[in-house]
């Protein structure tokens, strides 16, 4: 019977390749020259630690850091910018979540939104991923494309197609 996973995850070196490149384009920017600016992934846990002058900068690194990984191949949705950033003195700091894996309430969501489309498909958690299994390949395709249309606010990959 076919089958593929929903995963979602977040190559680390692609990560930090793209952290790399934006902050190379950040700090040869004219209106960056002499400001403080750090922008470094710890790839231990997968957090990004932004500071920067003011909080307009800091608008302009997140614009330039979600390009940059664009260009990567990497979905904007893996950065969790839900924490509001807070100024320490004179310098402003926001960490920045980088999602890997899926956590089970977001997995709920996707089976949800594969049962509420109607498609006979069968689906179940397993860990980090989703498995959908069908009779037909494209009632898996279509599975897919009801989670895509859903927008749940979280990126997620086809992964493991089996034929």
């Amino acid at each position: 019977m076919p089958s593929f996973d929903i995963a979602s995850k977040a190559d680390p070196q692609t990560v930090d390749n793209a952290v790399n490149t934006a902050s190379k384009e950040l700090t040869n920017r004219f209106d960056f020259k002499g400001s403080h600016l750090v922008l470094d992934l710890n790839k231990k846990d997968l957090v990004l630690n932004i500071e920067v002058d003011s909080d307009m900068k800091l608008k302009q690194v997140v614009d330039v850091l979600i390009s940059r990984s664009m260009k990567q191949g990497l979905d904007p949705q893996i950065y969790d910018f839900s924490k509001e950033p807070f100024q320490s003195g004179k310098v402003y700091k926001q960490t920045v979540p980088v999602r890997n894996g899926l956590p089970q309430d977001d997995a709920k969501k996707v089976v949800k939104a594969i049962k509420d489309s109607g498609i006979k498909v069968q689906v179940q958690i397993m860990d980090d991923i989703v498995r959908v299994t069908g009779k037909k390949i494209d009632d898996l395709q279509a599975a897919f494309q009801a989670v895509k249309a859903a927008n749940l606010g979280i990126p997620v990959q086809m992964t493991n197609m089996k034929a």
